[in-house]
């Protein structure tokens, strides 16, 4: 573990789980002082009916609702925009932002900018902002992103294709509400995507350089879930009792990278989103297995341990053996899951690698990964999960 000299820990001040906790989200609402709320979400959400109960839900508490529906699966700078000029002629003093990492990104974009004026852009690196977004209930609808606990949000900047890293203290939600039952009917693909998100996220914040003790059992924990219950959860969607144990696995790994953040996986699983448009889950799938093998020599007991937490038995086993058995089983998940294996049967191609690798450099995530790369090392990387 790093020697770190002060350490902080970032969470929403009240986080709800399990079955039938969105029905509170109308009145914390009013507890905040909230009288008209912006519900920020996506057109799928929309079109299933789940924007309207959610809806009908605040305004039994007594507060009004304006619905942008809108968020896109890797929101963007326009869709900020538009969100804020909405949130701004609706007369809205709160946000609740429904679904996913996009629909959260997106909301709490809104939220940052509404309380400090500007655009997303000037918001870009860490802590650029002067006050707390406006009041933030988060709403999650999937199980991996764990975007409604931290103080990430990833934007992409439409006009040069790259994702902007806002790691804020202020765009941290007020409440986070895990409710499973609003995730039963999620497609298998769109739950193995988010889960191995949480893996990732598990992962990359156990082998940190700004790990601590407090974010290693987070991490540690959500990985010894993950495996057991995120091919239930794939198989058969309403299982509720795996649904149950990836909201906590994820919110695990998600508070256990809002305080350590994460590593070369998302800095360049951001450049695929941002160039691609990729969905980002699948992109950290694919890529995590060949930075964990990059990592291995600055982190050899940590990956033995993630082999353990992971269920593999290493009796016998050299550390680097276990480290390495570890990543295997990573890879075999993947393939188990339907993840797909490299991203040249998506579309990518050979001639933007280069480019690709020199935005992962500078992204904000990179910063705390366990073995500094060069620009080549990082090249090698993408050639590897091409």
């Amino acid at each position: 573990m790093a020697i770190i000299s002060q350490s902080a820990f970032f969470n929403p001040s009240v986080n709800l789980f399990g079955q039938g906790t969105v029905n509170e989200v109308g009145t914390r609402l009013a507890g905040l002082g909230v009288t008209k709320a912006l519900l920020v979400s996506d057109e799928g959400l929309n079109a299933l009916g789940v924007v309207d109960q959610v809806a009908g839900i605040i305004r039994e508490a007594g507060v009004e609702v304006a619905i942008f529906a809108k968020a896109e699966p890797n929101p963007t700078d326009k869709n900020v925009a538009d969100g804020l000029e909405f949130y701004f002629a609706e007369n809205c003093n709160g946000i609740v932002t429904l679904g996913g990492g996009s629909s959260h990104d997106c909301g709490k974009g809104i939220g940052l900018v509404a309380a400090n004026g500007g655009t997303i852009h000037d918001y870009e690196g860490i802590d650029k902002s002067a006050k707390p977004m406006v009041p933030t209930v988060a709403i999650n609808t999937t199980a991996g992103t764990g975007s409604e606990v931290t103080r990430f949000t990833i934007i992409t900047n439409t006009s040069i294709k790259v994702k902007m890293a806002i790691v804020d203290k202020h765009v941290t939600p007020t409440v986070s509400i895990n409710d499973p039952l609003l995730m039963v009917k999620m497609p298998p693909s769109l739950t193995a995507a988010t889960g191995m998100d949480a893996l990732t996220h598990a992962v990359e914040a156990y082998v940190s350089t700004a790990a601590t003790p407090i974010t290693d059992a987070l991490a540690i924990q959500a990985i010894k879930i993950i495996p057991e219950f995120l091919p239930k959860a794939v198989a058969n969607g309403e299982d509720i009792e795996a649904r149950e144990m990836m909201v906590f696995a994820q919110s695990l790994a998600g508070m256990a990278f809002n305080n350590a953040s994460l590593g070369y996986v998302h800095a360049i699983a951001h450049q695929f989103g941002g160039f691609y448009n990729y969905p980002h889950g699948v992109c950290n799938a694919i890529l995590l297995p060949h930075v964990c093998k990059f990592n291995l020599i600055s982190q050899e007991q940590k990956f033995a341990d993630i082999a353990v937490a992971l269920g593999e038995n290493v009796e016998g086993l050299s550390v680097r053996e276990a480290a390495e058995k570890g990543i295997r089983k990573i890879e075999q998940m993947s393939k188990d899951l339907g993840i797909p294996v490299g991203f040249k049967g998506m579309g990518a191609k050979e001639e933007d690698i280069p480019t690709l690798a020199e935005n992962a450099m500078k992204d904000a995530c990179a910063a705390t990964n366990p073995r500094k790369a060069k620009l080549q090392e990082i090249i090698g990387i993408i050639q590897g999960a091409l």
